[in-house]
């Protein structure tokens, strides 16, 4: 009997990917589709949700061009988060854009939220902070951009949906309207508690009940392939459906609390599981990290809404072709310069969408060398910040971090991260964390044992005390500066 085969998409903001991925986690064959992100305006960022679609149609026809014959037995999907669409029941075609996580648009009616007082009875339903990074106040400004919209929403017309619920509707030909507890959890709508769309939290944001999905455990038969709509045969089930971050944790081996994942990419997830559901109390998230047929499992987690994206932006301030030629050109140590990437706003643990980046420490002896240097050492600061509010929150201290995404392949970062949080740090040699983790539970749920990401480099922490506080002293006084300006 020939070994089954997963079809894992990983559909991210930066990429759509496709991979084959057997039980014990070997990939046999992969295709990647760029993405194009569009910032219409200041603190805006969205994508066309039919060319992600189009996307994830190219990754699949590209994998089975190269792996011809393979027998897909089933198909696993990671998805970014927090990225929202809403589409015409009937037809499928959006009524607007896929307005991302990243984007701040729904700005506005967040902080009138909060002026009237709801951020609190938000916060303990979902384990959100109220912040535009989260969908449920994009959804109502989607149906209020077009005309006639809301009253359709209400008809049950049209339907609303994070990008896992896209890509299912349209793989299964519009026949199955569905998502996963992972996804849900990140909406603001989901009461992480009760395991239901909230009603209280629904009126809040304005969002009519008939656009929503029903939810499903992550491991769950959510519906089959049709003909004719990817290069796939009918018949085929979608087997897994979680949010990419979730999947990466579950990728990384992780079952039990004690280890944060990070994977870092545009913006930087840090997740770890928890006993129960916990509340934060020092600017996380409760979250949801997956579930299965046995249940629920709860999680913290710290989102940064700018990571690899801040040294992509100093490459280009400076003139250098890539993130690869910035860590060539990047000094020993930055000489005193701190850049806090707050470009769309500041996520964990600060939670300020006003704030905006900042570059301190500049003198005449300020090379480029040593902005490039900062521009890495951002990534490792904001991480530094997550992991230390996670201990606080947990009341113990975490073992050791695993990292996975591409910036986890640069040995400098990774030095400086296991040194900024004196915990040993494992850069996982998988690149494809997420997609791995997404496969691994499509495989689980059929009842088939898998393995986990390979370890890769491990770190292990050497800095001296004193010098450790001195770069956390000046990290904490650029920050300062930044939500003070």
């Amino acid at each position: 009997m020939s070994t089954p085969l997963v079809l894992a998409i990983d559909q991210g903001t930066t990429n759509t990917k496709a991979l084959l991925v057997t039980p014990d986690g070997r990939i046999l064959q992969q295709a990647s589709v760029p993405n194009h992100v569009d910032y219409p305006q200041s603190g805006w960022a969205e994508q066309s949700a039919i060319a992600l679609w189009q996307g994830v149609q190219a990754a699949i026809a590209a994998l089975l061009a190269k792996a011809d014959g393979a027998q897909v037995a089933a198909i696993a999907i990671s998805n970014q988060r927090e990225s929202i669409m809403v589409w015409d029941a009937a037809t499928g075609e959006p009524i607007g854009p896929c307005v991302i996580w990243q984007c701040r648009r729904s700005a506005p009616k967040c902080e009138a939220l909060r002026a009237a007082g709801h951020a609190e009875i938000i916060e303990q339903k979902t384990g959100l902070a109220l912040d535009p990074l989260f969908p449920a106040a994009k959804i109502a400004w989607l149906i209020d951009s077009l005309p006639g919209a809301r009253l359709r929403a209400v008809r049950g017309e049209l339907r609303a949906g994070t990008v896992d619920s896209w890509l299912l509707w349209r793989l299964t030909g519009g026949k199955v309207h569905a998502t996963d507890h992972s996804n849900a959890s990140r909406t603001q709508l989901f009461n992480t508690q009760t395991l239901q769309w909230d009603d209280e939290l629904l009126t809040l944001f304005d969002v009519p009940r008939p656009l929503l999905a029903p939810v499903q455990a992550s491991d769950s038969e959510f519906g089959q392939t049709v003909d004719g709509v990817t290069a796939l045969p009918a018949g085929i089930p979608i087997r897994a459906m979680v949010g990419d971050s979730h999947a990466a944790l579950f990728g990384h081996g992780v079952r039990q609390p004690g280890t944060v994942k990070a994977t870092y990419g545009t913006g930087t997830s840090l997740m770890t599981l928890t006993p129960q559901r916990v509340r934060s109390g020092h600017g996380l998230s409760g979250t949801i990290a997956w579930s299965t047929s046995v249940g629920v499992v709860h999680a913290l987690e710290g989102n940064i809404s700018v990571s690899g994206q801040a040294a992509a932006f100093i490459a280009q301030i400076l003139g250098v072709p890539d993130v690869a030629a910035l860590s060539a050109m990047a000094a020993g140590d930055s000489n005193g310069v701190a850049f806090v990437p707050a470009l769309v706003g500041m996520g964990a643990p600060y939670w300020r969408s006003d704030a905006r980046g900042t570059i301190t420490g500049l003198s005449l002896g300020t090379q480029p060398g040593h902005l490039a240097r900062a521009a890495i050492e951002a990534i490792a600061f904001q991480v530094a910040d997550v992991f230390a509010a996670m201990q606080q929150d947990l009341g113990f201290p975490l073992a050791e971090l695993r990292a996975d995404g591409g910036a986890s392949q640069n040995s400098v970062l990774m030095q400086f991260q296991a040194d900024l949080i004196d915990r040993p740090v494992s850069a996982s040699t998988a690149p494809e964390v997420s997609a791995l983790g997404a496969a691994a539970l499509a495989f689980e749920g059929m009842g088939i044992t898998t393995g986990s990401a390979a370890p890769g480099a491990r770190f292990a922490p050497h800095m001296a005390p004193d010098i450790r506080a001195r770069h956390l002293d000046g990290w904490s006084a650029a920050i300062r500066q930044t939500l003070t300006q």
